[in-house]
């Protein structure tokens, strides 16, 4: 059974691959502009139509849509997804080094988000309508309603351009030039994650098991720790793992205000210089990461809920 389930996930994921490799070469190939004079302009090139002619038959591009796809389909099974325009490196190349940034911000921000939202949600539901709460909930609207790149810009002005502690032309990717980009992150979905351990923990509170543990005599920071707050992440994870992916896609805003060398300033830049490698091959990457933390996500999930496992 097990088998047959890993079958059919991976065909899923090749399926959908197949789908957004083909709709997003599509967009390409459709997209205003010649390839072949922003690759050759990008190299500060004057082209002639001679040049062009040439550039274009090197890249294929005189071929009918279906034989450029399928190359290049061919190309990324193999893994070479091509040359980027801009850069002049190969697209495979140039996803890696933007993505070990990117994962540690993203790794960074999670858990500064899990230490704040966790034991903020939890004080929030147990003083539930006291002045803790009030308090907690107040401090969550203001955090969801700030704009990340809003507050990015005064953490920035602060810490920046006020006290020098942090480099504000950034472009590295070191522990001091990653504190403040994840805690712009965090601060933002820190207040949304508050919320709902709030509301998750309410609901267990609210359950007959708890009831019948208190009327049994046990301590209610007992219950709270080992009953209560395990049964109220479960439904978190699936929120995580969406929350993850986003974060490994490349918060672009913030990225470009620190100057973060990661996968979503990458994007802007490969976006504003019509770079279709390099976009087709981001678009690719995420559609995979996506689907492979939803798999991550629904294993986890399963292994954590007792009612899952027994009905596997």
């Amino acid at each position: 059974m097990r088998g047959k389930q890993a079958l059919t996930h991976f065909l899923q994921i090749v399926i959908v691959l197949f789908g957004i490799s083909f709709f997003t070469f599509g967009l390409t190939y459709l997209s205003p502009g010649d390839p072949a004079e922003i690759m050759l302009t990008e190299c500060g090139n004057i082209p002639t139509e001679e040049l062009l002619e040439k550039t274009r038959e090197e890249l294929g591009l005189n071929e009918p849509f279906l034989v450029q796809y399928g190359n290049w389909l061919k190309g990324v099974v193999t893994g070479d997804m091509g040359i980027s325009y801009s850069m002049k490196v190969p697209v495979v190349q140039k996803l890696a080094s933007c993505f070990w940034p990117t994962l540690q911000l993203a790794l960074a921000a999670v858990v500064l988000m899990l230490l704040i939202s966790i034991p903020l949600g939890v004080l929030s539901a147990v003083y539930q309508n006291r002045w803790i709460d009030y308090l907690v909930r107040g401090i969550t609207f203001l955090g969801v309603s700030i704009p990340n790149f809003w507050l990015g810009l005064i953490l920035l002005s602060i810490f920046g351009v006020q006290l020098h502690w942090v480099s504000v032309s950034g472009g590295r990717s070191d522990l001091k030039s990653l504190i403040l980009p994840a805690i712009t992150l965090a601060i933002a979905m820190s207040a949304k994650y508050t919320r709902q351990v709030r509301t998750a923990v309410l609901d267990e509170l609210h359950k007959e098991y708890v009831m019948a543990a208190k009327m049994r005599g046990i301590k209610e920071k007992v219950i709270l720790w080992k009953n209560v707050l395990p049964n109220a992440m479960l439904p978190l994870i699936t929120l995580l793992g969406l929350s993850f992916g986003n974060l490994l896609g490349g918060t672009a805003v913030v990225e470009i205000i620190y100057n973060w060398p990661g996968m979503g300033s990458m994007a802007v830049k490969a976006i504003s210089c019509h770079d279709y490698p390099l976009i087709q091959g981001y678009v690719l990457w995420i559609a995979l990461l996506y689907m492979v933390i939803n798999l991550t996500v629904d294993w986890f999930y399963h292994r954590m809920d007792p009612r899952l496992k027994e009905e596997g």
